[in-house]
């Protein structure tokens, strides 16, 4: 036997799948949707053809849940072939063990299982060579399986705790804001046969976020990907998650043709054909309404992966590749060309720092130390909405000969009483103090230099693009992210990204190249995806004209002229990248 763990690899006696607040939700109870299982299956026994009769097929399900995986799967095969089978499984909840159980007994009462109570990461690391703590006598062999089907856990790292997230991170080789179901998806890959097939179904942002590379490197290097499926906002699932389905093949297995990728999004985009639900519609392509009213985007092509085994996962198609050549050709830089894009300060105390009464709360006169902030409540296109009562924020840093530090306190005595009130709740930020920071820091601070400087901002997560320049040496809230030029002379490229980031353009160019929406048709304007945002050659007139007219349309706004003035400078950066303006649906 492998020698016991040094930590307990669950992330809690009952980790969340696609997690909920009610206890049912949290106990991992929020288990797959028949339609879903059914179809998960069904493209799995597609996929492994006619089985060989000559030795039991194992069947593996790591997250067993209330069973419905299994009984789809085990159903589709009883009615496609008569191979025999032999089933296992794990589950952390006893009360789901339980019930699944039953349900396999009830419809296939002569089935060999073995159904453990038990944690599958626990088993993988002690039995299938995931570790250096693995037992160098046991043969890894014996516990592959011909089939894995699973819907892991999704548990957030937040919501682990930073001592479950060390031992995964450790154990299963992850790094950043990783969720539970990397592991389990690094342990399945460890678990399917050379020759065997697996069906996974996974939260969609594992293909296009910095901390699902590592899954997406081994996906790659270890297993076949023979099919891809995003589907997006189709609510498949009670809880708010996007999924997506995976159609996995071992080594042995691999295949010459690049895998299949389908997307589905809901759109307002009158439908050309119907079907009864998602899972029927993605056998159409072009937009296709349901049954509850709702319409679909459906689209089909192959999968790039950025020519990098760790790439952003997209949906590549002959349309979709031409335009996104067409940009490419016309494109001068990057946003990230202009400068680095930032999130704003975290103060981890925002009852202290930020507030809009400070009239009221500071008897003596105002903080010396306070600031304008911008938040996303300001956010609107190019210039940002003022409130009647802006928050303000009391900054407590500076620069010295190139460093940042805190300002020292006895400069400043009307801050330095207002921020003494409050000094049992700011030292209650332990790991401030712990860090060899002074009591009255901001976590978070960024660069004390950069604020006075021109400064394009935008928030995270929005249904429609907002950029909007500060001109007036704001500090900019966690909630958003911000961007100056690092050569202060061509601050004009700031009101030239702006075009860009605001236009029907981009939207289109985010579709395209990162093929990631969130429910009701938001985005999500991440680092990682803005600094790829495409700038015409600035120098050009083109260029020239685009950038005149976003600041002759931040002077007029609010007004009437601004609607007009938006349109045409809209259609100025579709002619930039060499295209022609088309109307979102």
């Amino acid at each position: 036997m492998a020698p016991p763990l040094k930590a307990p690899v669950r992330a809690s006696r009952r980790p969340v799948r696609y997690a909920g607040v009610s206890r049912r939700k949290s106990g991992g109870a929020t288990y797959t949707p028949k339609l879903l299982a059914d179809f998960v299956a069904d493209q799995i026994v597609r996929t492994i053809g006619a089985p060989r009769d000559d030795h039991p097929l194992r069947i593996l399900d790591p997250a067993i849940g209330d069973g419905e995986l299994l009984v789809s799967l085990l159903e589709n095969l009883r009615n496609r072939s008569s191979t025999n089978l032999e089933v296992h499984g794990f589950e952390t909840d006893a009360e789901a063990l339980q019930l699944a159980r039953l349900r396999i007994r009830r419809r296939f009462p002569a089935l060999p299982t073995d159904l453990r109570h038990g944690d599958f990461l626990e088993f993988a690391l002690s039995c299938l060579g995931m570790d250096d703590q693995s037992d160098l006598f046991h043969d890894a062999r014996r516990e592959r399986y011909d089939i894995v089907i699973a819907n892991p856990p999704y548990v957030r790292t937040q919501i682990m705790g930073a001592r479950q997230t060390q031992t995964l991170a450790r154990q299963f080789g992850l790094s950043g804001r990783s969720d539970l179901y990397y592991a389990f998806v690094l342990a399945i890959a460890r678990a399917l046969k050379s020759n065997g097939t697996a069906g996974l179904i996974v939260s969609n942002r594992f293909m296009t976020i910095r901390s699902g590379a590592v899954v997406r490197q081994a996906l790659l290097e270890r297993l076949s990907i023979r099919s891809a499926w995003d589907l997006g906002d189709t609510k498949l699932f009670d809880a708010a998650v996007l999924p997506a389905v995976l159609i996995l093949e071992g080594k042995d297995r691999r295949r010459k043709s690049p895998p299949t990728f389908s997307a589905i999004y809901e759109t307002e985009t009158p439908a050309s054909r119907r079907a009864p639900d998602p899972i029927s519609a993605l056998g159409h392509d072009g937009v296709v309404g349901t049954d509850d009213g709702r319409r679909f985007h459906v689209r089909h092509g192959t999968l790039d992966t950025n020519g990098a085994v760790d790439g952003v996962w997209r949906l590549a198609n002959g349309a979709a590749d031409a335009w996104l050549s067409r940009v490419a050709d016309h494109s001068w830089s990057t946003f990230r060309g202009i400068g680095k894009i930032r999130v704003g300060v975290k103060t981890c105390a925002d009852s202290v720092f930020i507030r809009d009464d400070w009239d009221a709360v500071t008897k003596s006169g105002l903080p010396e130390l306070l600031r304008p902030l911008m938040t996303h409540h300001a956010a609107r296109r190019f210039k940002p909405r003022i409130a009647p009562r802006p928050p303000l924020i009391l900054y407590p840093h500076e620069n010295v000969r190139g460093r940042r530090k805190a300002v020292t306190l006895t400069h400043y005595p009307r801050s330095r009483a207002y921020l003494q009130r409050h000094r049992a709740t700011l030292e209650a930020r332990h790991y401030v103090t712990a860090a060899g920071r002074k009591w009255y820091e901001i976590w978070v601070p960024q660069n004390p230099d950069l604020w006075q400087r021109p400064k394009l901002i935008f928030r995270d997560i929005a249904e429609q693009p907002a950029f909007w320049l500060d001109l007036d040496g704001s500090v900019v809230n966690g909630d958003c992210y911000w961007l100056t030029c690092d050569a202060p002379e061509h601050s004009d490229l700031l009101w030239l990204a702006a075009a860009v980031g605001n236009s029907t353009f981009i939207e289109r160019f985010y579709d395209y190249r990162f093929n990631n929406k969130l429910y009701s048709g938001r985005r999500r304007f991440m680092t990682q995806y803005v600094e790829r945002f495409p700038i015409p050659d600035p120098r050009g007139d083109l260029g020239k004209q685009i950038i005149a007219k976003a600041k002759v349309l931040y002077d007029a706004i609010p007004s009437a002229a601004d609607g007009s003035l938006l349109e045409e400078l809209n259609a100025l950066v579709w002619e930039a990248f060499g295209l022609v303006e088309e109307r979102s649906g």
